[in-house]
């Protein structure tokens, strides 16, 4: 009697932990169950992969979905559907919403909004703050937290903790490796002077390298005090990198597809107050830093920083201006063409977007393609010529910074949990999004 499955990828290269080969995939019951020569097997559907490549699901670990409170630059829905469409079967929420994701009950909150409502799996970060750090330990370990994210820096409001006590009262009760973004927000403060009023290029002055390494010297040396396991969002400069190097033993890194791809000042140049960022898009010697770290494997994984504004709120004048750009969207594309270009290994992405995230966070049943886990893939045409423009972009503001750019390399087909959700551009399941579960917070997670 032949196999049956609910789902069979025929014939595609798959890339997963002993390397490429062309395999079949089984999935039953949303999980991985054979792989192999299914020739000879059974499935309501078979879809064929001749050509492509079959990679784990790829997970972006930071994204700005702006619900509840700032619908109108995105929310949980069209943020999902933006990543969905670009290839990414999960995401990790940021905190930085009104109200913020600080409390059990916001977190419930956000949940309740994405189930079944978002198109990928989800899980959200939880903000630390000088008011819940006694709670920290508790919060980290809900269902669907992805642990605790603390802002040093660019924030309002209690999101900021800046003060070396209030971080170390945080990091003294985490379990949980915690993320921050490192910029140090008195040397912010004392430089404001020098923006320059309707030239963004001088935003990377402004908030310059020294601003973020000062920061991340002084993060650094509390994690080691406490003990604590941290991840530092997007790092973008040379110094940085030099320094995380001697302290792996306590922190991992992030880097994001535009602090790898724009450089200052030519691209400030064509794309104005659109490439403000925090930290900001630094000049082509950092760019190339921040890839050396990539080789040296000093950068763990890749986050995308997804954090849309409306056009016309980017449209203004500088420094009144917010900064943020979309980004969930075109990770894959945007990666795959530095693939192309030799910069990075197909077998390199896979581990920054898949394999890494489920290291560092301890995600459970995902980040491989092996059985029993979770039948999550994204599943690309190494070779297919695309340009990418505003008008394929889902996410509710609609712009990109690559608008008009050409790549080499795009996604295909998106699988969540066995659920073909999108293929060759077309939202084929919508609405199938569940919460992330994590290996340290099983036992309190009934939902598993």
């Amino acid at each position: 009697m032949p196999q049956s499955f609910d789902l069979i990828l025929q014939g595609g290269t798959v890339v997963n932990h002993d390397g490429r080969a062309e395999r079949d995939v089984g999935v039953r019951g949303g999980r991985i169950a054979a792989i192999g020569d299914l020739s000879r097997a059974t499935a309501p559907r078979i879809v064929a992969c001749r050509g492509l490549h079959i990679l784990p699901g790829v997970i972006d670990t930071q994204v700005h979905f702006r619900e509840p409170g700032l619908d109108h630059k995105e929310d949980l829905e069209t943020g999902s559907r933006a990543a969905v469409m670009g290839g990414v079967t999960a995401v990790f929420e940021m905190p930085n919403t009104n109200p913020q994701t600080t409390t059990a009950e916001a977190l419930a909150d956000k949940i309740r909004r994405g189930h079944h409502r978002m198109h990928c799996d989800f899980a959200f970060w939880v903000g630390g703050t000088h008011e819940n750090a006694a709670e920290v330990t508790t919060l980290e370990r809900l269902p669907g937290a992805a642990g605790i994210k603390v802002f040093m820096g660019s924030s309002t409001g209690s999101l900021l903790v800046e003060d070396d006590e209030g971080i170390a009262s945080i990091l003294r009760r985490t379990r949980r490796r915690a993320a921050f973004h490192s910029e140090d927000e008195q040397m912010l403060r004392d430089r404001k002077d020098l923006r320059v009023t309707g030239d963004p290029s001088s935003h990377p002055v402004w908030r310059s390298p020294e601003v973020a390494l000062a920061c991340t010297q002084r993060l650094l040396r509390i994690a080691r005090d406490t003990g604590a396991r941290i991840h530092v969002l997007h790092v973008t400069t040379a110094q940085e990198m030099a320094l995380l190097k001697e302290y792996k033993d306590v922190a991992t890194v992030e880097v994001t597809p535009h602090h790898l791809t724009l450089a200052g000042p030519e691209d400030y140049a064509r794309l104005g107050t659109l490439i403000q960022m925090n930290p900001p898009v630094r000049d082509e010697s950092h760019r190339q830093a921040v890839w050396e770290g990539l080789d040296e494997g000093i950068a763990d994984i890749l986050g995308s920083d997804h954090a849309p504004h409306t056009l016309a709120e980017k449209q203004g004048t500088y420094p009144d201006t917010p900064s943020g750009m979309t980004g969930v969207q075109t990770l894959v594309p945007i990666m795959l063409d530095h693939v192309n270009a030799s910069r990075l290994t197909l077998e390199r992405f896979v581990d920054m977007t898949s394999a890494g995230p489920k290291r560092l966070f301890g995600i459970a049943r995902k980040g491989r393609i092996a059985v029993g886990y979770d039948a999550d893939f994204t599943i690309v045409d190494l070779h297919r010529i695309e340009t990418i423009t505003n008008d394929w972009i889902a996410s509710k503001c609609g712009w990109t910074p690559y608008d008009g750019r050409k790549v080499t390399g795009w996604p295909i087909g998106t699988i969540v949990r066995g659920n073909v959700v999108m293929w060759d551009g077309i939202l084929e399941t919508p609405s199938q999004g569940e919460v992330v579960h994590f290996e340290e917070t099983l036992s309190g997670d009934a939902a598993r």
